[in-house]
């Protein structure tokens, strides 16, 4: 008997591996691992299965990118990987290959050898029709003279005009829409944006990055900008199907928590971020250890809190991750603090978890895609008042805000020990993070948004 109940928790921890990498569809992560979801599972989550391989509705109306059937597009994505910019790029070739557009991609900085990420995200462009060929050479020249639209991704994607172009770049500036999805000042570098004024158009991810952007590259490089299009994203489809079902997201919570060693009843606030100082996880340590001790002052009754840190990498031996793990030790919080390794799993600890916290520093995060799908999963959102988060969470409606830096450690504690405290204040502000999301925020919005621009940066090139 002991052996079969032994067999039987591994069986079940090897199907649980399967369901994890099944529901592995944090925005283009969900295109990239989606040959995961022909998979077979155990009959123990055959709900879950049925419920990914049932047939797909028809569509009642057409992709409002239909217009771009036939059109060649060239991509340009100064790296390829699996942070923001490069899926979200991958993203939009997606919907283009969806609509009947001849995609091409070129990568700006790829390492000398092989790197298995770089392998598997080609690979899994060209199964999807994407045309993948060197940045550099006769090819991508001729491509970028033919083609109806080039998409530069990032401002650091600038540097392939000069580098491959040279003489044509004047003939290739008319017909280029300039997608921008940075914050930081060493961006604005002369060598990146220099054709900037002369491209068709840039599209920039919220109205606060658009004005940082505009005032930036007047009063630093003595530049203007070209017209610049808004453009909020979406979550995809394959993430809301997740976040709506009730039975994937207990299954995936009661495996998550069991794996943490938290129990059902305890409160958690994440951060779901790569583990940097700019991602402010210092800071949110620093507030949450603050937060216990307001408990404790205050001898409230909440169930205990713990602080989940998604996002690590130890094999990078950081100095900053060594002092997060150093403060955790120091302050003797070891138990009620827990960091999950860099994963492609997103949506399980999104269904685990019950605050998501978005503590990104300085200026922000241009939009920050992590805070859309949390509030996909009718999650509260404690976020810093920087950036396109200020745009997505409405204080005291959908979340509460508070300032960057250090003078925001104490109002996070605070907002923490508010929404531990208060169950149906986290619930009700879930809801209405999922009411907005519904309203404002899903792939069929995102692709209405990029259709408009497209449509108008064609006419510009035309008409040049």
């Amino acid at each position: 008997m002991a052996k079969q109940s032994a067999g039987l928790a591994a069986l079940q921890k090897r199907w649980f591996l399967v369901l994890l990498v099944m529901l592995s569809v944090s925005t283009a992560i969900a295109f990239i691992l989606r040959a995961a979801f022909d998979s077979s599972c155990d009959r123990h989550f055959d709900v879950v299965e049925k419920r990914f391989h049932s047939p797909s509705p028809i569509r009642a109306t057409p992709s409002p990118l239909s217009f771009m059937k036939s059109k060649l597009v060239l991509l340009v994505s100064h790296e390829l990987s699996l942070s923001g910019g490069p899926l979200l790029l991958m993203e939009l070739a997606f919907l283009l290959r969806g609509v009947g557009a001849e995609v091409c991609w070129i990568t700006n900085q790829k390492p000398s050898t092989t790197e298995e990420v770089i392998y598997s995200l080609e690979h899994k462009m060209l199964d999807r029709g994407v045309q993948v060929f060197s940045a550099k050479g006769q090819e991508a020249i001729d491509t970028a003279l033919k083609a109806d639209l080039v998409v530069l991704n990032t401002a650091v994607a600038g540097k392939w005009l000069d580098a491959v172009l040279k003489e044509n770049v004047p003939r290739v500036l008319p017909k280029v829409l300039w997608w921008i999805h940075e914050m930081r000042g060493h961006y604005f570098k002369m060598e990146y944006v220099k054709h900037l004024p002369l491209v068709a158009g840039a599209m920039i991810d919220s109205h606060i990055t658009t004005e940082y952007w505009k005032n930036r590259t007047q009063e630093r490089l003595r530049i203007k900008m070209p017209k610049a299009y808004i453009v909020h994203l979406g979550n995809s489809k394959e993430l809301m199907e997740v976040a709506e079902d009730s039975v994937a997201k207990r299954v995936l919570r009661e495996h998550v928590r069991e794996s943490l060693g938290v129990r059902n009843e305890d409160i958690l606030f994440a951060i779901i971020n790569s583990v940097s100082r700019g991602k402010g996880q210092d800071l949110f340590l620093r507030s949450f250890y603050e937060s216990l001790q307001l408990i404790q002052e205050k001898k409230l009754q909440v169930p205990a809190i713990h602080a989940v840190i998604v996002g690590s990498d130890m094999t990078a031996q950081t100095k900053f991750e060594s002092e997060l793990r150093n403060f955790v030790i120091l302050k003797k919080i070891h138990n009620r603090v827990h960091f999950v390794n860099k994963t492609l799993t997103v949506a399980p600890y999104l269904a685990a978890i019950d605050v998501l916290v978005q503590n990104s520093q300085a200026r922000g995060e241009c939009f920050g895609r992590i805070t859309i799908e949390a509030m996909a999963f009718q999650l509260p959102v404690l976020g810093t008042a920087a950036g396109g988060t200020t745009e997505i969470v409405v204080n005291g409606s959908t979340g509460l805000l508070h300032p960057a830096g250090k003078e925001g450690v104490t109002p996070l504690a605070k907002n923490i020990v508010k929404l531990a405290t208060h169950v149906a204040r986290r619930l009700t502000m879930g809801k209405r993070g999922y009411e907005r999301v519904k309203e404002m925020f899903l792939e069929r919005h995102m692709s209405h948004r990029i259709a408009a621009v497209l449509k108008e940066v064609l006419q510009k090139a035309k008409n040049h």
